[in-house]
């Protein structure tokens, strides 16, 4: 649009001038060596118009013919580096569509038409890589590395390639010359952060992410979050040697994060054992409404740790107040009744929980029904059911279940990949081993204890067994207790009465049959 005024309005101004020298005539007399010229203005200066086009046509005729030598070699150059680039699309193409042989050809057609080229050494590495030739792709990558404007690219590619050969120093190593190269760099970065995690350099791996956060590349939030991982794990690691340290990287990173389960759990451990519970019950309280998990409970339970089993029940009772109706609170509120002897507690919390009872709510019903009445038949049942009942939360990364969160995964090595939640295709977890052992300890106690029991003058009607021996916990077969008779049988404690699901008198098939030798029990069965 622009264009066409400004030819208007040049048509317009010509046209202006040639009607104002129409308007005003006059002539023009040329007398040189004897030539005599007259004519009017107006023709003289069409002439001189006309000469300056015929001027300007044969320079630029001139020109074309001694600049034609040069002009047929860009020609020449122009059409080859266009065939080089359509050999670049035809070989990238051909390495996403997975033609390793296509996009060997157009490698080589490629370097061979515009030479060395970051996309044709980015298409040869890329070849190889597809063709499984992985020294040809490290080749490639390599001198690309040593050029400054593809060392980055270079540098990365040379990271994988150490990365799929298991390689963890080279892979390092060029992750470290990224990072120093451009800090800001969010793949080096994390390679060296993660590095240093698996290799304990906690302080290491803050440094790092402070320049890659200095340099711009973290997002506010993301930095917060990820050194809140670093400071839990580092004060994990300080809590033996430097307790003092511990707590305030600890304490740094609930305040960064107060969310995060294991900086909260860590800080509240180290600062009531400095005796600032206050502030330990209130950094773990506002951890565990938005995560309710055992290892925050079990902090809170033993934040003064010369406290009885009824006054930790008390203080148990204001942390599950935070999530009632959550399936962990119910539990956590059960194993403080049990250590305290108020069963009627502990039957009450894990009354809702039994419709559909998870593998911790099986073994904890195990527990109470050994501790409490010191029922071994009960007990084993529950244990039985908690073989075939839903699975509980555990800290999984990358499909790997692990006993304690870690700050980085085992498989991949990612920052902050533990979660906590249901473990896929895993019967047990490292926690409901603890409460096997738990579970095994009280049905023990509840056998030494029955003997006393039955020592008792028995009536002389009643045609005495021998005494069983107690039962076995071998794999090939449970041992069952006979039956007595009602008269020498100790009379149980009086318990309240607690809404419970009904048990049937059968409750199935026996979970330990008696089979040959060799049948593997479940880790936890007792």
């Amino acid at each position: 649009m622009i264009r066409l005024v400004v030819y208007l309005l040049v048509l317009a101004l010509i046209a202006f001038g040639v009607a104002w020298l129409a308007d005003r005539p006059g002539s023009i007399a040329i007398d040189w060596q004897g030539w005599q010229i007259e004519t009017s203005i107006l023709v003289a200066a069409s002439a001189l118009l006309a000469l300056l086009a015929a001027t300007i046509l044969l320079w630029t005729l001139l020109r074309l013919i001694f600049r034609s030598p040069e002009l047929i070699a860009f020609s020449w150059r122009s059409r080859r580096r266009n065939r080089g680039w359509a050999a670049v699309t035809r070989g990238l193409v051909a390495v996403g569509s997975g033609d390793a042989l296509g996009a060997r050809r157009a490698a080589n057609d490629a370097e061979r038409l515009l030479g060395h080229e970051p996309l044709t050494r980015l298409l040869a590495a890329q070849a190889a890589q597809l063709a499984g030739d992985r020294d040809g792709a490290e080749a490639a990558f390599r001198a690309m590395s040593e050029t400054p404007s593809t060392r980055l690219l270079g540098l990365r590619g040379l990271h994988v390639e150490a990365r799929r050969r298991g390689d963890a120093a080279a892979a390092l190593l060029s992750a470290e010359e990224a990072a120093r190269v451009e800090p800001g760099l969010a793949w080096a970065a994390d390679a060296v952060i993660e590095a240093r995690c698996l290799n304990g350099d906690f302080a290491g791996a803050l440094a790092t992410l402070e320049r890659e956060a200095a340099h711009g590349g973290l997002e506010r939030a993301a930095h917060r979050r990820r050194r809140a991982v670093l400071l839990a794990a580092q004060a994990q690691a300080l809590e033996l040697s430097d307790p003092s340290t511990a707590r305030e990287k600890a304490v740094e990173a609930t305040r960064l994060a107060p969310t995060l389960v294991p900086a909260a759990e860590v800080a509240g451990r180290l600062l009531g054992a400095s005796g600032d519970t206050r502030k330990a019950a209130k950094i773990i309280e506002a951890a565990y409404a938005a995560t309710p998990h055992p290892d925050l409970a079990d902090a809170f339970l033993h934040l003064r740790p010369g406290d009885s089993s009824q006054e930790r029940l008390k203080r148990i009772r204001t942390l599950t107040a935070r999530m009632p109706s959550h399936p962990e609170s119910a539990m956590v509120l059960a194993r403080a009744a049990i250590d305290a002897q108020e069963f009627d507690v502990a039957r009450t919390a894990l009354g809702p929980l039994l419709g559909e009872p998870t593998q911790r709510a099986c073994l904890l019903m195990a527990e109470l029904e050994a501790a409490e009445h010191g029922d071994v038949g009960k007990a084993r049942e529950w244990t039985a059911r908690a073989v075939r009942a839903a699975r509980d939360p555990a800290w999984v990364a990358d499909g790997v279940v692990a006993e304690r969160w870690a700050p980085v995964s085992p498989v991949t090595g990612k920052l902050d990949a533990f979660e906590w939640k249901l473990p896929p295709g895993v019967a047990t977890t490292p926690m409901l081993e603890n409460e096997a052992e738990r579970v095994k300890a009280a049905i023990a106690a509840a056998i030494e204890a029955r003997p006393a029991a039955e020592a008792e003058p028995e009536p002389p009607v009643v045609d005495l067994t021998p005494e069983e021996p107690a039962p076995s916990l071998a794999p090939e077969a449970e041992v069952k207790e006979p039956a007595k008779p009602e008269a020498i049988r100790p009379a149980p404690k009086p318990s309240p009465v607690v809404a419970m699901p009904h048990l049937p008198d059968d409750p199935g098939p026996d979970p330990f049959p008696d089979e040959p030798a060799g049948r593997t029990r479940p880790p936890f069965a007792v």
